[in-house]
Formats: C-alpha cells, sequence, structure tokens
C-alpha cells in the first residue's frame, strides 16, 4: 500500500475485506498513524462527549475534557479504587493515564495492537506506577481466565475483524462479577447484532444509551481546533485521512451521525 492511499478507498477495502485481513489493514493504518505524528498533544483519539454533568478535572487535563469525558461517561459508577482493569484498545493512553491517577486502580494494563503508540505510551507514562500498555490483540488477549476485575473498551471496537471472539476474550479475562464498559458506534442493524453477541456470550447489560447527540456535540466544539492542530502537527500526506478518522465536520463519518446512518452507543455490563 502507498502511503498517500486516501481514507475513502482504504474504507472500501475494509469493508469488502475478511475478518482476518480488515485486522491487518486496521493496524497497519494505526502504525502508520503513530510513525506519522509522535506528538504528546494528541494523547487522544476519540470524539469527545459533551456531558451535562461533567467531572471536576485538573488544570492538567482541562484541554482534553471532551475526550476524557466520554471516557468518563462510558465507566461511570463503576468502582476501580484497588481494582485490577483492563483496557483493550488503549491508542495513545491519554484515557488509561487519567482513570489510572483518577479512579485509583491498583493496576491498569492498556492493550493495543500498534507497537509504536505502546512505546509512546510506556515513555509518556512510565511515572504513572500502576500503569502499563502492551502490545496485543483484541480477539486473543494473553492473559488468564478470571484475570480482572474490569475491562473497558473506548472507540475501538469498530476496527475488530471478529467482534465475537473480541467478546468471548473480554468474558473469559474477566472475574466473576466483573464489569464490562464499552463504548463506540454502529448503524442500528449491527448494533442490534452486537447487543446479542453480549448477551449470548453470557454478559447481563446493566444500561445502556444512545449518545450520539453528544458526541456530535463535542465534534462541533473541537472541530476547529481539531482541524488547526492537524494542520500543525500531522504530515500533510495524511493529513486529509486523519480529518476523516478524527471526524471533522464534512467528512464521511461526520456526516453519517448527523444523516443518522449512526449512532454512537454506550453499554454497561456484567459477567
Amino acid at each position: 500500500m502507498k502511503m498517500g492511499l486516501p481514507a475513502r478507498i482504504f474504507a472500501i477495502i475494509l469493508r469488502i475485506s475478511p475478518p482476518f485481513l480488515k485486522n491487518k489493514l486496521w493496524k497497519w493504518w494505526y502504525q502508520r498513524l503513530a510513525k506519522g505524528y509522535d506528538k504528546k498533544e494528541f494523547r487522544f483519539m476519540n470524539y469527545g462527549y459533551m456531558d451535562k454533568d461533567p467531572p471536576i478535572l485538573s488544570d492538567d487535563d482541562e484541554s482534553h475534557r471532551l475526550f476524557i469525558q466520554l471516557y468518563n461517561i462510558n465507566i461511570k459508577h463503576i468502582e476501580f479504587k484497588d481494582k485490577d482493569v483492563l483496557e483493550v484498545g488503549s491508542g495513545r493512553g491519554g484515557g488509561a493515564s487519567w482513570i489510572a491517577k483518577t479512579k485509583k486502580p491498583k493496576s491498569l494494563i492498556g492493550v493495543d495492537f500498534s507497537k509504536e503508540a505502546v512505546a509512546l505510551c510506556n515513555d509518556w507514562y512510565k511515572s504513572q506506577n500502576n500503569l502499563s500498555f502492551i502490545e496485543g490483540n483484541a480477539e486473543k488477549l494473553s492473559f488468564s481466565d478470571s484475570s480482572f476485575d474490569a475491562v473497558y473498551n473506548v472507540e475501538s471496537s469498530h476496527c475488530y475483524g471478529n467482534i465475537l471472539n473480541f467478546v468471548q476474550e473480554v468474558f473469559r479475562v474477566l472475574k466473576d462479577e466483573g464489569d464490562f464498559c464499552w463504548t463506540d458506534f454502529r448503524d442500528q442493524k449491527t448494533m442490534t447484532e452486537l447487543e446479542n453477541i453480549f448477551l449470548s456470550v453470557g454478559f447481563e447489560i446493566t444500561s445502556k444509551r444512545n449518545i450520539t447527540t453528544e458526541v456530535l456535540e463535542a465534534l462541533d466544539i473541537v472541530n476547529d481546533n481539531k482541524k488547526e492542530k492537524i494542520n500543525q502537527l500531522v504530515p500533510k500526506s495524511i493529513r486529509r485521512s486523519f480529518e476523516t478518522f478524527a471526524g471533522v465536520q464534512g467528512t464521511p463519518v461526520y456526516q453519517a451521525f448527523i444523516d443518522d446512518r449512526l449512532q454512537y452507543y454506550c453499554y454497561r455490563m456484567k459477567k
């Protein structure tokens, strides 16, 4: 693949690819992004969330408020203190870092399939003793059964080739009564299928919400700043592609939210 591959062509290839190839394509894409911009300003890759009951943040975190709020709404009311926690799809580690320092888990491990992103995270957050990052596959987690009190996943699972394998793996590594917090976007048909997978694997759904309105509000608020940062920090050859995957106004993903072809969901579950 050429470095200048447009995001639209990449998306078409993804749609027609079998699961094993889809996984490899996403891995290639995120490796490329990690190599293309290693700036710590991009600690978050999610779309954000406009919270009507916002958390109190430190001065250092305030500039990342909308992105942190998406993590917060995902894990809200789940007790992490002194627990063993896993994030699947930890990306550039901003969410894991915030959770590790504010929710005080005994340990928080972030798993991501981009070794470049993992390397960046282990360098950026090395001062946080309860936080670590490892390279891994969401569909084949390298942990023993019943290893974690809680698992969370934020805006990552749409990249996975086999969603059933992922859900089964989360169920396997969770302890009995463990919590699974999931948030991501889907079309309505695919979300119905995914909810059936959650239930068939054995999860009890304790809450579910459609949060598309709040995510769109966040996208609108950060749009100009996001475009400016992308122009400043992202190589020109991948700038438009990154705008597309960042949900900038006028891109296909953003328009799909506006047209109600995609919705953003937040689920909390118990094993």
